[in-house]
């Protein structure tokens, strides 16, 4: 049987274009969806555009593999693409005696997912490099930094160009159907809708995860996990930034916790919270500044209010609601779904961005591609 494509990808953030890019450089004929109309304009856009070591991630999990995997892949293509980026490493900082055991817990979860060039740092070696801090003691991640995510993506979509592949904006994924005889009858909808054929389906939308799966006929309803939206604010810093690094607090439950950023503009952004909400609000509510000042304060004893302004939030899309422990990456190919030739991502969160070529050719190699 002849198909239009040889894989439909639903999705134009990071993770489905780079899904995209893995099965183009493997010699397939590749179309990705993308319902917004430009790419990248979900959770690929609003956070932090960090590049993460792979330091707190369960081992052997999803996770800890695909970032440590993704982040060496990445700095590699961002190099050889001249994507804008800047391995500017990361402090973990413990603020007093009684966060110095879960500090060490960290150190000890990064060694065993092979991050390396680690470091443990007392407070005045942290000090040293990074004066301002409040800190007892910390870790030093080298290899962490920051990057300019919309290049990557462009970057991305231009490989797939180039292999002869689409990636085709305003057009909404509508449903998808198993062929009798191996393969999909995909339906897209906006301007240019369509219903075409393809030999494989890969969808990661990002927040539409569920939405997407439901809309596939077969695909069995208890496997597809409960989303939880964990929603995030930002607030930039006016005037000089304090740090270069990359400054994170020990980890709250479900997340990383608000952290410290100089982007590559040369501005400082902390950011982001979490709050568990039902819609898509991208708001940005002006007096949670003092709750902000207050985190930041523990770390940063130097933080002025007045110098921190609402600037952007974002929606990430997450397994766990409140006070339920967070799950690995999901990749649910045939064996867990019963459907031949699909890959359905799940729970694509942090750290999603710095895997994203790692997941690509894990999502191709569950393809067989």
């Amino acid at each position: 049987m002849s198909f239009d494509f040889d894989a439909v990808v639903v999705g134009a953030g990071a993770v489905g274009l780079a899904c995209g890019r893995a099965l183009s450089t493997r010699g397939l004929s590749v179309l990705v969806l993308e319902a917004e109309g430009h790419i990248g304009q979900g959770v690929s856009s609003r956070n932090s555009e960090v590049i993460h070591g792979g330091l707190y991630y369960p081992t052997g999990s999803l996770k800890a593999r695909l970032c440590v995997t993704g982040r060496r892949a990445l700095y590699a293509f961002l190099e050889s693409r001249k994507v804008d980026h800047w391995k500017c490493g990361k402090l973990v900082v413990a603020t007093e005696a009684g966060e110095v055991e879960r500090l060490e817990a960290i150190f000890r979860q990064a060694a065993a997912n092979d991050v390396e060039k680690m470091e443990r740092l007392t407070g005045a070696q942290a000090l040293a490099l990074e004066p301002g801090l409040k800190v007892h003691a910390a870790l030093l991640s080298p290899e962490s930094g920051v990057f300019d995510s919309h290049g990557y993506m462009l970057a991305l979509q231009g490989e797939i160009e180039d292999a002869g592949g689409s990636v085709v904006v305003g057009t909404p994924f509508e449903r998808a159907e198993a062929l009798a005889g191996g393969g999909f009858s995909v339906t897209a909808g906006g301007e240019g809708g369509a219903t075409l054929t393809c030999r494989l389906l890969v969808t990661a939308p990002g927040l539409q995860a569920q939405a997407v799966a439901a809309r596939i006929d077969g695909f069995p309803a208890a496997r597809i996990p409960r989303g939880h939206f964990g929603k995030g604010i930002y607030f930039r810093l006016t005037g000089p930034a304090p740090f270069n690094r990359l400054v994170y607090p020990l980890p709250i439950p479900g997340a990383l916790g608000t952290h410290y950023r100089k982007d590559l503009g040369g501005q400082g952004v902390f950011g982001p919270d979490l709050a568990f909400v039902d819609t898509e609000d991208y708001s940005v509510d002006p007096d949670k500044r003092d709750a902000f000042v207050r985190y930041i304060a523990r770390f940063w004893p130097g933080v002025e209010a007045e110098r921190l302004t609402p600037d952007y939030a974002g929606i990430r899309p997450k397994l766990h609601g409140p006070g339920e422990p967070q799950p690995d990456f999901q990749l649910r190919a045939a064996a867990d779904h019963g459907i031949e030739g699909l890959v359905a991502l799940f729970g694509i969160e942090s750290p999603g961005l710095t895997s994203s070529l790692a997941i690509g050719e894990a999502v191709a190699d569950l393809l067989d591609a």
